[in-house]
């Protein structure tokens, strides 16, 4: 059987080799309509290039490194991390790239993520990190190699990240909607990121309703974990006066704080309503179904790997930052209540 070669994808679409082989690696001065044109003839004629030539052409491995470090231990198997990696992963094989999942060693020896990097020859990598003040990272981000970096905001690399603020105030517009005055908040960790902005935005969300801040209403979650958010929630459990809804900053952690009302006797959402943050596919499963704030992970892996890609190709030293919208996805662990209450 005859392969499909690149003067096959140029005949058939009616474009030059050369606007053919731009629109594969991803350059901007290729337009959409184009390059959408040339992509589904890629995709319906089974067209690979030769990784080999390309290489010798473009000076290109043609491989995206993967960084992922958490605190939890549950690595890949995130389930709002494990989205954003395989939206990632769909749209860099558009063009062409390969994923390499690289740590600190090299053999048996252990060496720093940039090192591993070099040695693997990749062209650019992401970054999956709750730490970000984590000296190796830190490192990595700062190198001359192109990096993508998600959930952060940052002057140093290319980012992109969701409106973790706003996804807080929308929270607490909901809740306030719904009659509830005593509003908790279960935080993620407060070294990263998306934990002081959840928590920025239940701030202001009682700030705009001139509701006061109750500190002991406000109790570390930690990493984002079922655990974590089980023991917040029996902590605010053990107030003498009990709020009448919780905003928790991760999905899995409103899980957890769900099992804990559960435990004590109580009812989600008659006695206490709960809101998570992400919206991962069990939170539609669970009983009550979760209201919680959805963050598109799968459009954050493709429009991360946008970022690295044209970064590459544009050679720019400038560096992109890319915020998403949320939406608050209404579910059944939410009731409306008495003002009174």
């Amino acid at each position: 059987m005859k392969l499909t070669t690149i003067y096959d994808v140029a005949k058939k679409t009616g474009f030059s080799i050369t606007t053919v082989s731009r629109a594969l690696n991803n350059y901007p001065d290729v337009n959409e309509k184009t390059k959408k044109k040339i992509l589904e003839a890629v995709e319906e004629m089974g067209y690979f290039p030769n990784s080999i030539a390309r290489s010798l052409t473009t000076k290109k491995s043609f491989t995206f490194g993967v960084i992922f470090v958490e605190n939890l231990g549950v690595g890949i198997k995130h389930p709002f991390f494990s989205g954003v990696i395989e939206g990632f992963k769909i749209r860099a094989e558009k063009f062409g790239y390969d994923l390499i999942f690289l740590n600190r060693y090299i053999g048996n020896e252990e060496k720093s993520y940039i090192d591993h990097a070099n040695y693997r020859g990749v062209d650019g990598i992401i970054v999956v990190c709750s730490n970000y003040e984590d000296p190796e990272v830190v490192k990595l981000i700062e190198s001359p190699l192109p990096s993508v970096v998600i959930d952060i905001h940052s002057n140093k690399t290319n980012v992109i990240y969701s409106n973790n603020c706003y996804g807080g105030e929308l929270v607490i517009d909901h809740l306030y909607s719904l009659g509830h005055r005593k509003i908790a908040h279960i935080a993620g960790f407060d070294d990263t990121y998306t934990g002081q902005e959840r928590l920025k935005g239940y701030k202001l969300g009682l700030e705009k309703y001139s509701l006061g801040i109750n500190e002991s209403y406000i109790v570390n979650g930690g990493y984002f974990s079922y655990e974590g958010g089980y023991q917040a929630m029996n902590e605010l459990l053990k107030l003498e006066e009990l709020p009448t809804a919780v905003f928790v900053s991760g999905d899995s952690m409103a899980f957890g704080a769900i099992k804990a009302i559960k435990n004590a006797g109580l009812r989600v959402p008659d006695d206490i309503s709960i809101v998570g943050f992400d919206d991962i596919e069990l939170a539609q499963h669970i009983t009550p179904a979760l209201t919680t704030i959805r963050q598109d992970a799968d459009l954050m892996g493709k429009k991360a790997a946008d970022l690295l890609i044209n970064h590459i190709n544009n050679k720019e030293e400038g560096f992109s930052a890319v915020m998403l919208p949320v939406e608050l996805i209404k579910r059944e662990s939410t009731k409306k209540i008495s003002v009174t209450q």
